[in-house]
């Protein structure tokens, strides 16, 4: 009946915890006391609850006692299923107070808080690379290893992300989901179809501080400032003709047969 009164007259002596049962408060007890008297015996992990150590197991078993009803989904807690239902459902419960972000996790929420903070708490080892998330720093990380364990079945193009592979794909497919409402343009990345997007409205947020060139690609920039520079690092291999680009270089090559 304490469930239904809200009664808890159990409660914590160090932190605001209360419960209903004897047994709950001696188990948050060992989260002050730091015992975990359950422990895996395949790997190091331990707990203070039984049931977490029973759910703990599934991971090394494989089983997946939770299922989705809609899709293949399938995973080890429940809670892991009710986060995944709303991917489904639409619903996104929590949002951002700054713009407006809305996610399904609070944990994505929290992540997503320290674009806004610009909290970088990854960084690597190498190199002065920062970022939000760990997972961001173990896909940099593969930068410095070579390690690029997304491949194409159709040509030797290999990356580091998934997503990387899904677009390149769409080379092989023909598909050009992005397309531009003014003339017939169309590409594989929303990020071109922005650049393009500049074509009409004359939009040149790139520019010279030499002289008053102005472009639509930061790469149009780097390559006008090698005429500053006097930098050419495309070079003829059967006379001494060099050049900015590379295309330039293939023309010139042409003369030679």
């Amino acid at each position: 009946m304490k469930i239904h009164t809200g009664e808890k007259p159990f409660s914590c002596h160090i932190c605001e915890y209360q419960c209903i049962y004897k047994s709950n408060l001696q188990s948050h007890m060992k989260i002050h006391t730091g015992e975990k008297p359950f422990l895996c015996h395949i790997c190091k992990y331990q707990c203070i609850r039984k049931s977490n150590l029973q759910r703990h197991m599934n991971i090394h078993t494989g089983e997946k006692p939770f299922s989705c009803h809609i899709c293949k989904y399938q995973c080890i807690h429940k809670s892991s299923l009710q986060t995944h239902m709303k991917m489904h459902t639409g619903e996104k419960s929590f949002s951002c107070h700054i713009c407006k972000y809305q996610c399904i996790q609070k944990s994505i929420l929290q992540t997503h808080m320290k674009i806004h903070t610009g909290e970088k708490p990854f960084s690597c080892n190498i190199c002065e690379y920062k970022c939000i998330t760990k997972s961001d720093l173990q896909r940099h990380m593969k930068i410095h290893t070579g390690e690029k364990p997304f491949s194409c079945h159709i040509c030797k193009y290999q990356c580091i992300r998934k997503s990387n592979l899904q677009r390149h794909m769409k080379i092989h497919t023909g598909e050009k989901p992005f397309s531009c409402h003014i003339c017939k343009y169309q590409c594989i990345r929303k990020s071109n179809l922005q650049r393009h997007m500049k074509i009409h409205t004359g939009e040149k947020p790139f520019s010279c501080h030499i002289c008053k060139y102005q472009c639509i690609h930061k790469s149009n920039l780097q390559t006008h400032m090698k005429i500053h520079t006097g930098e050419k690092p495309f070079s003829c291999n059967i006379c001494k003709y060099k050049s900015i680009t590379k295309i330039s270089l293939q023309t010139h090559v042409k003369t030679h047969n």
